[in-house]
């Protein structure tokens, strides 16, 4: 073999080794097949020393070379989009860490429901023994307003103002009123039967209005407390597991589950942006394997010089 045909091939091998590896990143049906096309063109001339080797190398310079150009243009296009997106996740990923470690953590909220729930036993109880005494003493502990004002906005559930009317709508003849409170007559006379024995059901809100719903222990009696109202009514038990139904995620679990489904959208949208080939670039593509793939191709070499220069003239416009 001589020595420029020699070079060629050594040429050719590391042309195609390119190609290979843009197959193997890409895989594209249509660049695997010109990768492989690529490969028979060239045994052929390695196992025939009689073929004019300048065809190989005009082949290459012709076609792979610019089919090679053509996808590296594409992948870094696509890796700059990617790049994008990558971004736009850690963007999602960084506000679900903020919101994770924000003042109002699940964890506080936990903790709070279960100090709040002692303050309004203690309250109620304390409020049963005023009103027997008829005192008009403040029967409230400490801070207790503050619980729904610090976890209203991310821990309450959303309801209708309609609904939430209903909750604390109440017939005067049916309530006791205290200096500063009112609280249902027969939801005191409840309470006393379960020795003051509450646990915090959930938190609603309808605008800037909110609401607190307690369950008296072991029972399916529920009741509302309207912090800035100082009023305890009973709840309609139906009404209220239906919102079991109606509502699932407070508001800071909605906002961390949008985030994560865009994550998770985003994170399967990269695969196929990082791969991603033009549908006219493939259709120039597959036309240009469909040149080289003619039985009759290295008689016609002048076929892929015409092809070539439409992959060049590609390169340099932004249908990418």
């Amino acid at each position: 073999m001589d020595e420029y045909l020699l070079n060629v091939l050594n040429e050719s091998n590391k042309i195609i080794s390119k190609l290979q590896l843009l197959s193997n990143f890409f895989e594209n049906e249509t660049v695997y097949k010109i990768y492989l096309r690529s490969q028979i063109i060239h045994k052929l001339f390695e196992n025939n020393n009689d073929l004019d080797a300048s065809k190989l190398e005009l082949f290459h310079v012709q076609f792979t070379n610019s089919v090679i150009d053509l996808l590296k243009k594409i992948k870094k296009n696509n890796e700059k989009n990617v790049s994008v997106l990558y971004d736009e996740i850690q963007l999602n990923k960084d506000l679900i860490t903020k919101l994770n470690e924000s003042v109002y953590t699940d964890k506080s909220f936990n903790l709070d429901k279960q100090r709040q729930t002692l303050k309004v036993n203690t309250s109620l109880r304390r409020l049963y023994q005023l009103l027997s005494a008829d005192s008009s003493d403040f029967p409230f502990s400490k801070n207790m307003i503050s619980f729904s004002s610090r976890y209203s906005k991310d821990f309450f559930y959303d309801i209708s103002p309609d609904l939430l009317e209903q909750f604390i709508t109440y017939e005067n003849e049916k309530v006791y009123v205290h200096n500063y409170a009112t609280i249902e007559k027969k939801l005191l006379g409840k309470l006393c039967k379960y020795d003051f024995k509450c646990e915090f059901y959930r938190g609603l809100k309808a605008g800037t209005i909110v609401i607190e719903v307690y369950k008296l222990i072991d029972s399916e009696i529920y009741f509302s407390y309207h912090p800035t109202k100082n009023q305890f009514l009973f709840c309609d038990a139906e009404k209220i597991k239906a919102l079991e139904l109606e509502n699932t995620r407070t508001h800071k679990a909605t906002i961390m589950q949008d985030l994560q489904y865009k994550i998770d959208r985003l994170e399967g949208t990269i695969g196929l942006s990082k791969t991603h080939i033009p549908n006219d670039i493939e259709t120039l593509l597959s036309d240009s394997y469909e040149k080289i793939s003619d039985i009759s191709f290295l008689d016609n070499m002048s076929n892929a010089d015409v092809q070539a220069n439409i992959l060049k003239t590609m390169l340099n416009t932004d249908i990418m």
